[in-house]
């Protein structure tokens, strides 16, 4: 959650580090765009990076840091941002189907969103506190 100070809006368990790690080896370097469609609810799709393009009407919540890889980004739309700008994201992995086209179908196990509410110190650092 907290980096030297540096707080991020989203993060990743070591279980989905994991299957990253599996996932690059045969994809290359990944990223995320967190979904908001009606097909795939609001599952976090996982791309090779240049297979979906992103936009203006993305936003770049993070970078999230997995030992042995590059970074890899991760976006959400604008309007899903809106609804979820109060949250810190983590991105876990459990037994299941993939959706969509997100790369990890095949495996067995599928990538899932927890999150949290930001705390006082980081709608603060985020500029969402009482002031803003």
């Amino acid at each position: 959650m907290v980096s030297i100070g540096i707080y991020q809006r989203v993060d990743v368990t070591e279980a989905a580090g994991e299957l990253l790690r599996e996932l690059t080896v045969t994809h290359g370097p990944l990223m995320f765009h967190q979904s908001g469609g009606c097909c795939d609810g609001s599952a976090p799709m996982c791309y090779p990076v240049g297979m979906f393009i992103t936009g203006p009407s993305d936003v770049h919540l993070g970078t999230l840091e997995v030992r042995g890889l590059d970074p890899i980004e991760v976006f959400i739309s604008e309007a899903q941002f809106e609804y979820w700008k109060y949250t810190h994201i983590t991105i876990d992995e459990v037994p299941g189907r993939g959706a969509g086209f997100s790369v990890e179908g095949p495996t067995g196990h599928r990538f899932i969103i927890r999150s949290r509410m930001l705390n006082d110190a980081e709608l603060e650092y985020f500029g969402l506190g009482p002031e803003a």
